[in-house]
């Protein structure tokens, strides 16, 4: 067992890998990243999926065996990422019992394209839930203005839910506040209140958004600033009347994720966003080769502590570069959804040009005589 990855999660912190693909879980690589990395639960990733189907043969087998006229090209994406999801799902299932159904998660998410449409998310997300089959399987749906009302329906319908696109505290804020409503809504009609949930907070792209703005002496310290920001406010939540209210009906409160914790910056640390955002209770979703880096060479920074003063000043030093942080976080789940949504369209192109290929390749050749 890895040294370094032992010591963070010793320290409370979940390691998932962001990243899944059908190679990784044919070869034993997920096997060993859980054995030998800690790794203990993973999200999934649209656009590693498309270098999957695109550029590589792993698929073309089961997109041959599965692609009928009748399915659309999403169809026969849904089907491929299940499947994976499910073997997934199966390899975390020892953590997930020994953590009480409290860790071993794999996310799928709905289709970025319904990011704004409240009530298709919600037919969505009920509709892989039932496909996949697997109780330590997170629906990914989008933290927006119309994704909130979603998530307060898929919890409180019983649908476990990973809360994704989250960028700043506020935005996080209105996530638990969603979360904690389809809670509540099951204690009132007597069911079993107990919905897993973790909120995705987004850290590298708000110092990638201004690095061009800000002087070297405050490069890359905007997005672990609100992180701490956020962490003030996951300890408020944890601390809530409302949440220990549901804590004695037996309820595990959501879990704070850290999400988009690959550098940016070539010249800053590799394993920046995983070192410095140390606190129990929490997640880090990394890509593989952040894992790998902090498998190799990764400490542990100072603890998350949440403090707001601090946080706060390195904020409005920040504005003072022309930045204001409450556009900018809106800018940034905006800008967050269209590069999901181009992800998604890219991803269904290239299995729509794969099913095609293969379709040519498999077809009988025509001979006259």
């Amino acid at each position: 067992m890895n040294q370094n990855t032992t010591n963070l999660h010793n320290m409370g912190v979940s390691l998932w890998l962001d990243n899944i693909t059908r190679k990784m879980l044919d070869n034993g690589v997920l096997q060993n990243y859980i054995n030998e990395l800690s790794v203990t639960g993973l999200t999934s990733n649209p656009s590693i999926f498309e270098a999957a189907v695109a550029k590589t043969s792993d698929y073309d087998a089961a997109i041959s065996k599965i692609s009928s006229p009748g399915l659309t090209d999403e169809d026969v994406f849904f089907a491929l990422a299940i499947e994976d999801i499910r073997r997934a799902a199966d390899l975390f299932r020892p953590v997930f019992e020994q953590t009480s159904g409290l860790d071993g998660f794999v996310s799928i998410e709905v289709s970025p394209l319904l990011a704004y449409d409240t009530e298709n998310t919600i037919n969505a997300a009920k509709e892989i839930h039932r496909k996949v089959n697997r109780p330590n399987v997170f629906i990914k749906i989008p933290g927006t203005t119309q994704g909130l009302p979603a998530i307060e329906k898929a919890i409180a319908g019983g649908i476990p839910v990973n809360v994704t696109l989250l960028f700043s505290a506020e935005q996080y804020q209105a996530a638990t506040e969603a979360y904690l409503k389809g809670i509540e809504t099951r204690v009132e009609k007597g069911l079993n209140p107990d919905v897993r949930s973790v909120a995705s907070v987004f850290v590298s792209r708000w110092d990638k958004a201004v690095a061009d703005k800000v002087p070297p002496g405050l490069q890359n310290r905007l997005g672990i600033a609100v992180m701490e920001k956020t962490y003030h406010a996951f300890l408020l939540f944890l601390g809530s009347e409302r949440v220990r209210r549901v804590m004695n009906r037996g309820v595990f409160p959501q879990r704070l994720l850290w999400a988009s914790t690959g550098t940016k910056d070539p010249a800053a640390s590799d394993i920046l966003y995983v070192k410095n955002l140390v606190a129990p209770y929490t997640i880090n979703t990394i890509p593989e080769k952040t894992l790998l880096a902090f498998g190799d060479h990764g400490e542990i920074g100072q603890r998350l502590s949440g403090d707001l003063e601090n946080a706060e000043k390195i904020i409005k030093r920040i504005e003072g570069y022309s930045v204001n942080y409450d556009q900018l976080a809106e800018q940034l789940q905006q800008e967050g959804a269209d590069a999901f949504t181009k992800s998604w369209k890219n991803l269904i192109e290239s299995i729509a040009v794969k099913r095609n290929s293969l379709k040519n390749i498999n077809s009988p050749l025509i001979t006259t005589t």
